[in-house]
C-alpha cells in the first residue's frame, strides 16, 4: 500500500542546497567532553515520487571540509589515521527504500565513508515548504543518527593513562537539508 506525501511536499526532484544545509557531528574525547565539527554537503537530490515509497535520496559530502574548530585535528582527521581524505574525498548516501516510520519517515540506504559501505535506516523528519524570495520552491528535512565508527574502519585510537580511549566509537551525525524543487 503506497503511503501518501506528507501535507506541503510536492513530487519532484530537489536539489539539495548545499550553501543553507549542514552535516555534523559529535563523538566523546577522553571519555569526558564532546568534540564537534561539521562537514561540507557538496552535492544531492531528493526525488519526491507520487508517494513515499516512490522516492528516492543521493547524498554526497566532502571529507576533505572536515571543520571541528581546530587545524591540527582536522589535519589529523583527514590524514590516513582517519579519513584518508586525499585518496577518499566523498562520502555518499544513496538510498534503497523510503517508508513510514512510527515518528517520521525512514530512509534505509547505503553510507560510504572512508571507502566502507554501510546499510543505515535515517529517521527523517519533513520540515515543511516555502517559496524563498527568489522563487525557488524549497523543501527542509532533518535527520539524526548514530554510527559506530569502527564499522566504517575508523579505527585509530590511543589509549589513556588513566583507562579508556582517546576517542569514543559511537558517533552522533545530524543532518539539516534544504532543498530546491527544479
Amino acid at each position: 500500500m503506497a503511503t501518501p506525501l506528507p501535507a506541503g511536499l510536492t513530487a519532484g526532484t530537489y536539489t539539495i542546497d548545499p550553501s543553507h544545509s549542514t552535516a555534523s557531528f559529535v563523538v566523546r574525547h577522553a571519555g569526558i567532553s564532546k568534540v564537534r565539527g561539521t562537514v561540507a554537503i557538496s552535492a544531492g537530490t531528493i526525488t519526491v515520487g507520487e508517494d513515499l515509497e516512490s522516492s528516492a535520496v543521493n547524498v554526497e559530502l566532502d571529507a576533505t571540509s572536515v571543520s571541528t574548530g581546530d587545524e591540527n585535528r582536522d589535519g589529523h582527521l583527514k590524514s590516513a589515521d582517519f579519513w584518508h581524505a586525499e585518496e577518499r574525498p566523498t562520502w555518499s548516501f544513496a538510498s534503497t527504500g523510503v517508508s513510514a516510520g512510527t515518528d517520521g519517515h525512514v530512509v534505509t540506504g547505503d553510507l560510504t565513508i572512508n571507502g566502507v559501505t554501510q546499510q543505515v535506516d535515517l529517521p527523517v523528519e519533513f520540515e515543511g515548504a516555502a517559496q524563498d524570495p527568489f522563487g525557488n520552491d524549497r523543501a527542509g528535512f532533518e535527520s539524526e543518527l548514530e554510527i559506530n565508527r569502527k564499522d566504517f574502519d575508523l579505527t585509530w585510537n590511543a589509549a589513556l593513562e588513566t583507562g579508556g580511549f582517546l576517542v569514543g566509537d559511537k558517533v552522533k551525525i545530524a543532518l539539516d537539508v534544504s532543498a530546491i524543487q527544479n
